[in-house]
């Protein structure tokens, strides 16, 4: 989810996208404020770019020092300072942004929050705050809390979608006062594969024309040039589904609509997002670049939706 009022009058259509700069980003994530364009993304400390015009990039100080504190009770084998997969949003005057605190390849991980009033490092108000601990799963847990994406549903009721591989995505209410699960929260399983390895994960989810549609990344990320990443898509007509592709199959049962599978320089698309302003949108999301040593490079791309109403690049 996210404001789109940060983009307001921008035609995304008619902006020429051919990036430059400090590209390098794994699990981007775009914001807006005043003419200041930022992305934010996986590494040292969450990796943070700022841009006056959304095409040339350069490199930021990252949100954080070091990891949490707070994060080595979930995560103690954790060593090295990179932060996963950040998801920011404004929502009611504050910039919420979800991260994952984890190792690879296991399900020991746990997702944190901080919030800023302002991305202006320049402002006197500028500051990241800690929320601490948001969720979290272990060894003995059937998910992954990694990859968090805020979703405000059109009552005002927010979610947090999350997950990777063990268990597929998951969902879950917040509290609207703490941004948090509720003691109570359930959570709510939305769309899986049913492999082994059940290969889905980076959820994202945009309303649009009376329908939630959630894009995915399927198979495997972070191989460089034997990258398989690719991107899905699904919708329903209620945030917690059930979410369908084109064809009518379920998510929970392996179903996605393809948006990007790469081409031959771009390898393994993956771990997008979406933002509208009006009635256009863009695709964010990283690739492996083929001519440059199959390094992970922001790409931010039209995103077109055709009369039945499905995205398409």
């Amino acid at each position: 989810m996210f404001n789109t009022e940060c983009f307001k009058g921008i035609d995304f259509y008619k902006k020429n996208w051919e990036l430059k700069g400090a590209l390098w980003a794994h699990d981007p994530v775009i914001s807006k404020e005043g003419d200041k364009w930022y992305v934010f993304h996986t590494g040292r400390g969450i990796g943070v770019k700022s841009s006056d015009d959304g095409i040339v990039w350069k490199q930021e100080k990252p949100v954080f020092s070091s990891l949490p504190e707070w994060s080595k009770e979930y995560v103690p084998e954790k060593t090295e300072e990179s932060i996963w997969a950040p998801d920011i949003s404004y929502y009611n005057g504050v910039y919420y942004m979800y991260y994952s605190v984890s190792t690879f390849g296991k399900n020991t991980s746990t997702i944190g929050l901080v919030t800023n009033t302002t991305l202006n490092r320049e402002h006197r108000d500028f500051e990241w705050k800690d929320q601490g601990y948001v969720i979290h799963s272990s060894a003995d847990d059937p998910y992954n809390a990694i990859d968090a994406n805020l979703i405000v549903d059109e009552q005002g009721q927010p979610w947090l979608n999350f997950g990777s591989f063990w268990g597929g995505m998951q969902l879950i209410p917040l509290d609207p006062k703490t941004m948090k699960p509720a003691t109570d929260a359930e959570r709510i399983v939305i769309s899986t594969r049913k492999l082994e390895p059940n290969t889905i994960e980076a959820p994202f989810i945009v309303h649009r024309d009376g329908y939630y549609y959630q894009f995915v990344s399927f198979d495997f990320c972070c191989r460089g040039v034997d990258s398989t990443y690719n991107i899905v898509v699904g919708r329903s007509k209620d945030v917690i589904g059930p979410y369908v592709d084109q064809e009518g199959k379920s998510m929970m049962e392996g179903g996605g609509t393809l948006v990007d599978a790469g081409d031959e320089r771009w390898i393994g698309p993956g771990h997008c997002a979406v933002y509208f302003s009006g009635d256009s949108s863009i695709l964010v999301n990283h690739a492996y670049d083929a001519k440059n040593k199959g390094k992970p490079t922001l790409q931010i791309r039209p995103l077109y939706w055709g009369e039945d109403g499905w995205p398409h690049i």
